[in-house]
């Protein structure tokens, strides 16, 4: 609510400063609070977190308007730019093109489209299915014509690499990138090898990656990811699932105890609370506006 909006021509210029930008994953206004407190220039707002904050695992049940919706709340408490997960566009050629000018109405900097087939699935999932290459070509230039301010980052994914293989993934890039993608992101390397060979052979476009700890993918430094040439590391789940299992400690010991004074150093303060939602500024609000 406090503070100029940033957006799609502001990580533009972020991207070309000679650094990385991490992105950490959030799903709800409340962490993407926590998360911009903390520091971060950019919040990834990710599909499967989301998912999860709704009960469903990452396998495609989560609807457009549910995603659109969730965008909406995290701007309007937020100021960073904002990079969203898009999962497939929600359908084809002509779904993503709405789904693109939603998400831009919404508040969205980037965004990136997959080219699993719907129902799409977690990327570090089994049981992956693509789409042909040609159909993503075209879902791509469906999505840099449906924009309306040029800034707006159009982010290629491809989940090839466990599906048809490295080579093809990169394949898969270079056409992607051809046909107007700004970003590309191939899903799942297995080595830092591969993570290596990527940021080689794909140089027409920045380039981001999925790094989180338990993934397919191995953990690589964020200074080393930067001296390969990446430009953007989005990190989707560790927030939440830190929040998973402080969850299910108070939960725990509240069932046991009938209160959490047991573990009062691991939660946040009253106080401390209605900081991270910066309930001063609300109240002064009221005091300005509610006072007669």
């Amino acid at each position: 609510m406090f503070g100029k909006k940033q957006g799609a021509a502001e990580l533009r210029a972020l991207l070309k400063e000679d650094r990385i930008l991490v992105a950490p994953g959030v799903f709800d206004g409340l962490s993407a609070k926590i998360a911009e407190a903390a520091g971060f220039e950019v919040l990834y707002i990710s599909g499967g977190a989301i998912s999860r904050g709704m009960g469903y695992p990452d396998i495609g049940l989560v609807t457009f308007t549910e995603m659109v919706k969730r965008l909406e709340e995290i701007r309007a408490v937020t100021t960073v730019p904002l990079v969203v997960d898009a999962d497939t566009g929600y359908g084809n050629a002509l779904n993503v093109i709405r789904t693109v000018q939603a998400y831009e109405r919404a508040g969205a900097a980037a965004l990136h489209l997959e080219d699993q087939v719907a129902p799409k699935r977690c990327g570090h999932y089994e049981g992956k299915e693509i789409i042909s290459r040609q159909e993503m070509v075209q879902k791509i230039r469906a999505a840099v014509d449906a924009r309306q301010d040029p800034n707006l980052i159009i982010i290629a994914r491809t989940d090839a690499r466990d599906v048809a293989g490295l080579d093809e993934a990169i394949a898969r890039a270079h056409a992607y990138a051809e046909a107007g993608a700004d970003m590309i992101f191939i899903e799942s390397p297995a080595s830092r090898e591969e993570i290596e060979r990527i940021a080689r052979e794909v140089t027409e476009v920045p380039l981001l990656i999925n790094m989180f700890w338990g993934g397919k993918t191995p953990l690589v430094p964020p200074a080393d990811l930067q001296a390969m040439g990446y430009k953007l590391m989005i990190v989707p789940s560790d927030l939440q699932r830190a929040a998973i299992r402080a969850m299910q400690r108070a939960a725990a010991v509240l069932r046991e105890h009938g209160n959490t004074a047991t573990m009062v150093d691991e939660m946040a303060s009253f106080k401390e609370r209605e900081a991270v939602i910066n309930a001063a500024a609300y109240k002064a609000l009221e005091d300005r506006y509610l006072q007669g």
